[in-house]
């Protein structure tokens, strides 16, 4: 089953380098009209142009597409809308929204500042509500859209000196199994993308051999899936070096201990039977978690 996009209007914000610029390109390789946003500011968000994407839309108008540039910061939200409304005035849909900007202030939780950890959670977690708050009616009225937000191992996993990146990538995964649940009826998915990839982020961090391996297109495959007719929904896919994976928040069964004086205690001694991941869930929704608890309960007290 081949994966084509003609007749789709796609926004990816944070495109005019690294990964961001990728997914544009292979969208639009693909059929779909994209509107190309960058800032155009450094990895650190300093700076600003719009020749970056102006750049890739000279690219994807060479080969063939179509495609138009914008240089508005996702954290505008004013900006933003306008930029929607510029998808819309020339082509009037928007059908794939991809979360990618994002800037990093790396630094050890006590030397970090709180600007830094400010700005980093306004990027990446501000610039993904703005963006998918200004497409979302445009979605619900055409009865489709498909939504990308860039998350990361930091976030699902940490990585020390990222404390601000990983709540920034952590809040876009919850963000994300929300969504995708209000949009369902509307045919809106809602996807999450782990990148493993070599960019501006990552250079001088790892050998050269090991960048190699992690060029932003390996991560592609796993984003053009996100948002393709068929894709799937509220679905963390990890992705680098042409390898991919799901990641999932699961649940383990737990134990039951009621309320006692000892509780505490007995909840101490017990935690490796707490934490042991033989039998435990996927929720559904955040309901998943009262319906295990009480359903113990229930048992415990029936017993």
């Amino acid at each position: 089953m081949s994966i084509d996009f003609q007749g789709r209007v796609a926004i990816v914000t944070g495109a005019g380098g690294g990964l961001g610029k990728q997914h544009a390109l292979a969208l639009a390789k693909r059929g779909a009209k994209v509107l190309v946003n960058d800032l155009g500011g450094n990895v650190h968000g300093e700076g600003g142009s719009v020749s970056a994407a102006q750049a890739v839309v000279d690219e994807i108008i060479k080969a063939g597409g179509e495609a138009i540039a914008n240089g508005a910061s996702v954290t505008d939200y004013e900006a933003v809308q306008a930029m929607v409304k510029q998808a819309m005035d020339q082509w009037g849909r928007v059908d794939i929204l991809v979360n990618n900007a994002g800037i990093l202030r790396d630094k050890s939780f006590s030397k970090m500042e709180i600007s830094d950890f400010r700005l980093v959670m306004e990027v990446h977690v501000m610039g993904a509500v703005h963006c998918t708050k200004a497409v979302w009616p445009i979605m619900q009225a055409q009865s489709y859209g498909r939504i990308v937000m860039t998350t990361s191992s930091s976030g699902l996993y940490g990585n020390f000196g990222q404390a601000n990146y990983g709540a920034a990538k952590m809040a876009l995964a919850g963000m994300m199994q929300t969504l995708a649940i209000e949009g369902e009826k509307y045919n809106i998915r809602v996807n999450s993308l782990a990148p493993t990839a070599a960019t501006r982020m990552t250079e001088g961090l790892m050998p050269e051999a090991v960048l190699k391996a992690l060029e932003p297109q390996a991560v592609v495959p796993a984003m053009l899936v996100m948002v393709c007719e068929d894709a799937p929904n509220r679905t963390i896919i990890c992705a680098g070096a042409g390898s991919f994976e799901v990641a999932n928040i699961t649940l383990t069964q737990g134990v039951h201990l009621g309320m006692s004086e000892d509780t505490p205690e007995q909840l101490l001694a017990a935690m490796a039977q707490v934490k042991d991941h033989q039998g435990e869930l996927v929720p559904g929704s955040g309901s998943g978690q009262g319906s295990l608890e009480v359903g113990k309960a229930m048992a415990a007290h029936k017993a």
